[in-house]
């Protein structure tokens, strides 16, 4: 509830935003494995909201974009950044004792290869984390919702007659469909890690059983967590 409300700020304060998941992102991800003295990629990590909140938890923190614009969001690029492709990662491979993604996969055109280039740079032992936004789920469409549930080209264009304005996030460019079931799927197809956990990021406990259930999971999960283990 407490994210709900600080995502009303999205758009005109992200840091307000930002700062609220990256606190809820690392006690998250400290359930899973110690951050104390773990050297971590951020894959899609912008201008930096989360390395306090990493590096406070003891990380050692490395962050990946694609945009130069979204990483100076905060003024200077910050230290220990690559610029990259998470789709082609520049790193050796298992150099890496944790890979992280958070809100990013949905905005890449082919989300699984990031996903498998997350496991390749992870070092035998280490976690993947990945988090993404469902298409069909409330945010899928982010700020053109909810008229996702139009079609994307359909949400696009209205978002743009509406605020005469493109919206940051655009579907086909920036914005891609990325579903519950792709990611189960690929989570269980691949075989260079353990599969840890399949999860929805942000629903409660009790209702957790949906992910088992076609269609319904792709509507009521907001939020899709895979973690795993590198063999």
């Amino acid at each position: 509830m407490r994210l709900l409300r600080e995502f009303r700020y999205e758009q005109p304060d992200p840091g307000c935003f930002y700062t609220a998941l990256a606190a809820d992102s690392a006690a998250q991800l400290s359930s899973y494995t110690d951050l104390t003295g773990a050297v971590m990629l951020d894959v899609g990590g912008g201008p930096g909201y989360f390395r306090d909140a990493f590096e406070a938890a003891g990380a050692t923190y490395l962050a990946l974009d694609a945009d130069v614009g979204e990483l100076a969001g905060l003024g200077e690029i910050s230290h220990r950044t690559v610029i990259g492709s998470g789709m082609r990662l520049p790193f050796r491979d298992g150099s890496l004792d944790l890979c992280y993604s958070s809100n990013v996969l949905e905005h890449v055109p082919d989300p699984w290869l990031m996903a498998e280039e997350m496991v390749r740079v992870t070092r035998s032992g280490g976690t993947v984390f990945i988090s993404y936004t469902v298409w069909w789920g409330p945010h899928g469409g982010h700020e053109t919702g909810p008229w996702h549930y139009l079609g994307g080209r359909y949400a696009r264009r209205r978002y743009r007659r509406t605020h005469g304005h493109e919206p940051k996030n655009q579907y086909g460019e920036s914005l891609f469909p990325v579903t519950v079931s792709a990611g189960l799927r690929w989570a269980r197809k691949q075989t260079a890690a353990d599969v840890i956990a399949l999860t929805p990021r942000y629903n409660p406990w009790w209702s957790r059983w949906l992910l088992r259930v076609p269609l319904v999971r792709e509507v009521v999960t907001w939020n899709l967590v895979i973690v795993l283990r590198k063999r």
